[in-house]
């Protein structure tokens, strides 16, 4: 059976992460069960130029492994524990969506998916992308991650040399994957570094 991964995508800038990963996902033969708030929706506009939900452009053309559920609906299957999956990510993860989360409030698919995630001890990771934070943020991510989450805030490391903002957004992709447990040949490895930067003299 092939991997299930559940994505949220929030209305955080970041919107390029979101697609990445998704591609990444799908590449990899997983199942991608994606739910997008309505200012997500209005961030793949705004930075993507999507007018509507397009599985075949988010996945990069494997639009069969992408099922997308209505984030109104909070009875779809994904809302359920009896759903079986192996994580789920939400990227990009607002403030909003930070402390709603924290504060264990489910109004709509995506809340009540992450909800769900963490009450079956799932993994969830959010990848924050707000900067700089409140001290109110780093108290929501202070409960959520004692409540099981895992934060991953997009802050993408430089020692690879990035030559792109396409290297940057593989930098974070590639960590996502690691923490849903999925293999990919993005280059994230410390050790790979070592053999390409020569020491100071």
């Amino acid at each position: 059976m092939a991997r299930r991964i559940v994505v949220g995508i929030t209305g955080a800038s970041g919107a390029v992460y979101a697609r990445r990963v998704i591609q990444t996902l799908a590449a990899a033969g997983c199942e991608v069960h994606l739910t997008v708030s309505s200012l997500g929706r209005r961030l793949l506009f705004d930075e993507l130029g999507l007018k509507r939900l397009d599985p075949e452009a988010l996945s990069g053309g494997r639009d069969e492994l992408v099922t997308i559920y209505n984030d109104n609906d909070v009875g779809a299957a994904i809302a359920s524990g009896s759903f079986l999956h192996q994580g789920m990510v939400i990227v990009p993860c607002s403030s909003n969506t930070l402390g709603a989360l924290a504060a264990g409030v489910t109004d709509n698919l995506l809340k009540r998916a992450a909800a769900v995630t963490l009450k079956e001890r799932r993994p969830l990771i959010l990848a924050h992308r707000e900067t700089p934070v409140s001290y109110v943020d780093i108290c929501n991510m202070k409960r959520l991650s004692e409540g099981g989450a895992i934060i991953a805030p997009l802050a993408p490391g430089f020692y690879l040399g990035p030559g792109s903002i396409d290297d940057l957004v593989d930098f974070m992709t590639g960590r996502i994957l690691d923490l849903l447990g999925v293999e990919h040949d993005l280059d994230v490895r410390w050790a790979q570094t070592l053999q390409k930067v020569s020491p100071r003299p």
